[in-house]
């Protein structure tokens, strides 16, 4: 597959780093959930498994290496924010980084972002809306969350650690390569969706 080196036009750039708070009793299989992420001072080593002091409780549907760092967009979350009629900050959506200025659904599979000056990282795949999510978001207050928020298309990619190194609020992210043809975030969601 070819690739080819994305001239940049905006400034995008990391606005918080997010690890897990704490985890909480779920009544999925697991029992417990890790999604309640909270942003952090200074800066968090990013490993080939995730951010340091961060966890997964459903190891089989998070983490990982292909999984290792959730990434959400400010203007996703300010979509959001209105739709709900309610503030979502850093972390809210399960995400260990919040960052603006750059489309993270329009980013493609295979695609390879440099965060601050020597992390590299890949897009893997879409995030895929869950049961657990939508208890998190508000249950029977937000009723067919899962359905609305994948109807939506403001999924945010999981991201594969490729060089290794430290994160922190403020990190320029830059899309160092981009292969030719392959589906955006959202076009690999709603292919797997059928």
């Amino acid at each position: 597959m070819e690739s080819r080196q994305v001239p940049e036009t905006t400034r995008a750039e990391v606005l918080a780093v997010c690890v897990v708070a704490g985890l909480h009793a779920d009544p999925g299989k697991v029992g417990v959930t890790a999604i309640d992420k909270r942003p952090v001072d200074g800066p968090v080593k990013a490993g080939p498994l995730g951010l340091y002091a961060d966890v997964q409780a459903d190891r089989k549907h998070h983490g990982g290496p292909d999984k290792a760092i959730y990434v959400y967009a400010q203007e996703d979350a300010d979509f959001w924010s209105a739709e709900l009629g309610r503030n979502l900050p850093p972390g809210w959506f399960g995400e260990n980084l919040r960052v603006t200025g750059i489309d993270v659904n329009a980013a493609v599979i295979g695609e390879r972002w440099r965060i601050g000056d020597t992390v590299e990282v890949e897009v893997t795949s879409p995030r895929t809306p869950c049961q657990t999510f939508a208890r998190w978001v508000g249950g029977q207050d937000e009723p067919g969350w899962v359905k609305r928020f994948a109807a939506a298309g403001r999924l945010g990619p999981y991201l594969k650690v490729l060089q290794t190194g430290e994160v922190r609020a403020g990190d320029r992210v830059a899309v160092i390569h981009r292969p030719d043809g392959a589906p955006t975030i959202l076009e690999s969601f709603r292919r797997s969706r059928g």
